[in-house]
């Protein structure tokens, strides 16, 4: 009898340990859903679309198409840099310096901003949503001490991450969510992080046409100065300081 109720209990508690599957469907289909979309995107030519070429082929028909429906042309700037982040696609620094060439650089990095980090925070939710949860639930013990220590300081380690784009944009929106950082955190910090830069290239785009009408082609080289990436890094030792003082209270505390 109680051999029989042993193993009853034993299966009961595997069943409840066992859950659903790590790699469903049901948890996979939002990254699914990304992945056919960055296929798609090549596979319909969008590529081709995302460069200086077409923007100086066109600008004129953008620009008339600010003048006549200025608040529509933002809102959908909005939405398709939304989906170009979300998406993993290509093409963030060419859409930030157009929007300086149609909106101007303030609004343009207000608008940026804005679809940047909805896009940002689509791709947090899915990953968390399809991996992040499960694999932290079969983690042991080291990974969960990691990301206790993460999540402790994860604001300012995702904020210096945002102002000096050392990693692909979509990478620094993927590991905050295996990690467990908090979707408030993460929105917050990408938010702020993502201003400098966006000014930056958006301030750019203001002077495209007299670019174009040089015959120059823009590139990245004429944007990332080194007076550009000098003021980047000194926002970014700035967001590190608090990450610096409690690493510095950790040790004392451990000498004391």
């Amino acid at each position: 009898m109680i051999d029989g109720a042993e193993e009853q209990a034993a299966g009961e508690g595997a069943g409840k340990a066992s859950g659903p599957p790590l790699l469903s469907f049901r948890r996979l289909w939002p990254l699914l859903v990304l992945a056919a979309g960055f296929v798609a995107f090549f596979l319909f030519g969008g590529d081709d679309l995302m460069t200086f070429e077409t923007l100086r082929n066109h600008r004129a028909t953008l620009a008339g198409w600010i003048a006549q429906h200025g608040l529509a042309m933002a809102v959908g700037y909005v939405v398709v840099y939304a989906v170009v982040v979300a998406f993993s696609l290509p093409g963030g620094a060419v859409m930030t310096i157009t929007g300086g060439f149609l909106f101007g650089s303030v609004q343009a990095t207000a608008l940026v901003v804005v679809g940047a980090t909805i896009g940002a925070t689509i791709i947090f939710l899915a990953a968390k949503t399809a991996l992040g949860d499960p694999l932290r639930a079969k983690a042991g013990p080291a990974l969960r001490k990691m990301e206790d220590g993460f999540r402790d300081n994860a604001f300012n380690y995702l904020l210096v991450l945002r102002l000096i784009p050392l990693f692909p944009f979509f990478l620094v929106n993927l590991v905050p969510a295996f990690l467990g950082m908090r979707l408030r955190d993460y929105v917050l910090a990408t938010f702020i992080g993502i201003i400098p830069a966006s000014f930056v290239f958006a301030q750019v785009g203001t002077g495209l046409d007299s670019i174009f009408a040089s015959g120059e082609e823009p590139s990245l080289d004429m944007i990332m100065t080194p007076d550009v990436l000098t003021a980047m890094l000194g926002l970014a030792v700035l967001a590190a300081l608090p990450l610096l003082y409690k690493a510095i209270r950790a040790v004392r505390g451990r000498r004391a």
